[in-house]
């Protein structure tokens, strides 16, 4: 992987190019998430005609289903997916801490039979309570949410996942805690994020893959301004290919900690940003000094419904669109803009008709890659600041 920066804007923003084996992210980018290597309810080439650039995997749910071998065998990912472009995978923290089964009174019984994994221990009956997952030094024990079975993953596994998946871009395992949680277990966690991060680096630089796979190492700290500092000095003097920031973030956020984190971080590796997908958010990450982004909310949102326009978010199911001649949004491209109106899509998603949520979300893929490049296009241009202004004082987060 090789980045360039092309120009530097205002703050900390900046134009470059992310350039992989696959081929090269313009940046500032939106990258698409295909969570179980497809995007859901949209095709490859849907994705090309609305403009995306590079999808994002999930090495947790891969691995659960069919499983990273499998993918391996099929090819890897680039091949089941029938995507040329850049690929990434998350490192599976995340759903291993967020969306793991939890456990419920009968785990003793579970465990009797795992007697080989430190993590999960038997306790007393009084004494269990339902919980996520269970985490050590060495790595995270969870139950599947699909069968029940007992799983550990360790930074060494989480790399070997993400190597047999065979995206261009992989992340380090760390631990993404909330934001709510103490700070001596914000401390204990950073700590072990760090540990674990080096333990990714070491293994992966062991492998033929990194000659052909980028590394990010993650960058974690919670809302405290001497966690995040220090983490982004640890996570930045390791020999990792770029970063990512992780953490649960508010709009305050946004102008703190990632500001914190990027003023640190060395300048000439990318810097992505986890999780982060409102128009309004975007903004202030690209001008904090982020290069790349994800997340699921244009099709989460458009499967409910939802869409993007430039006066705010619209509900296609209101009353008030079922007469409505109109495309979703005048001027947009989009193939779902170009060839139906809000009346007609109203009338799927009433239906329930399955074409109605795939137009709106082709519409907000559309939309926040657009979006995105635009802010690209007025950093290269010197008027990042003048297409903001006008941008979010038209846009209207309930519109």
């Amino acid at each position: 992987m090789r980045f360039e920066i092309e120009k530097k804007g205002p703050g900390l923003s900046r134009a470059g190019r992310i350039v992989t084996p696959h081929g090269a992210i313009e940046t500032p980018a939106f990258i698409v998430v295909g969570t179980k290597a497809a995007v859901r309810g949209l095709t490859v080439e849907m994705l090309r005609d609305a403009g995306v650039q590079s999808v994002l995997a999930n090495t947790y749910h891969l691995y659960m289903q069919p499983g990273d071998t499998k993918i391996r065998d099929m090819g890897g990912l680039h091949k089941v997916m029938n995507w040329e472009g850049p690929t990434w995978t998350d490192s599976g923290g995340f759903q291993v801490f967020s969306l793991g089964a939890g456990y419920g009174k009968n785990v003793g019984k579970v465990l009797k039979d795992l007697p080989n994994i430190p993590l999960l221990k038997e306790r007393d009956e009084e004494e269990v309570k339902p919980r996520l997952v269970e985490i050590d030094h060495d790595g995270a024990a969870f139950k599947s949410p699909l069968d029940g079975t007992v799983h550990f993953i360790t930074p060494e596994r989480s790399i070997e996942m993400q190597h047999n998946i065979g995206a261009d871009l992989i992340f380090a395992f760390d631990e993404c805690t909330s934001p709510s949680e103490p700070r001596a277990y914000q401390r204990e966690a950073l700590d072990r994020t760090h540990r674990w991060g080096k333990r990714s680096l070491d293994y992966h630089l062991s492998k033929d893959n990194s000659k052909r796979q980028a590394l990010f190492g993650i960058v974690q700290g919670g809302r405290y301004e001497d966690l995040r500092k220090e983490s982004a000095r640890a996570i930045g003097e390791m020999a990792f290919d770029g970063f990512g920031i992780g953490g649960s973030f508010d709009k305050e956020d946004l102008h703190t900690a990632v500001r914190w984190v990027n003023e640190i971080l060395p300048e000439g590796k990318p810097r992505h940003l986890l999780g982060i997908g409102e128009p309004e958010d975007l903004f202030l990450g690209v001008e904090q000094g982020c290069d790349t982004f994800d997340c699921v909310a244009p099709t989460r949102l458009g499967r409910h419904g939802t869409v993007y326009t430039k006066d705010g978010k619209m509900h296609i199911g209101n009353a008030k669109f079922q007469e409505d001649l109109r495309p979703i949004e005048e001027d947009c491209p989009c193939y779902a803009c170009k060839s139906y109106s809000r009346a007609y899509i109203s009338h799927l998603y009433k239906s329930r008709e399955m074409l109605g949520p795939m137009l709106c979300s082709i519409h907000n893929v559309h939309f926040i890659v657009g979006l995105v490049k635009k802010m690209r296009s007025s950093l290269l241009e010197g008027n990042f600041d003048e297409y903001k202004r006008s941008f979010l004082a038209r846009y209207k987060t309930q519109g």
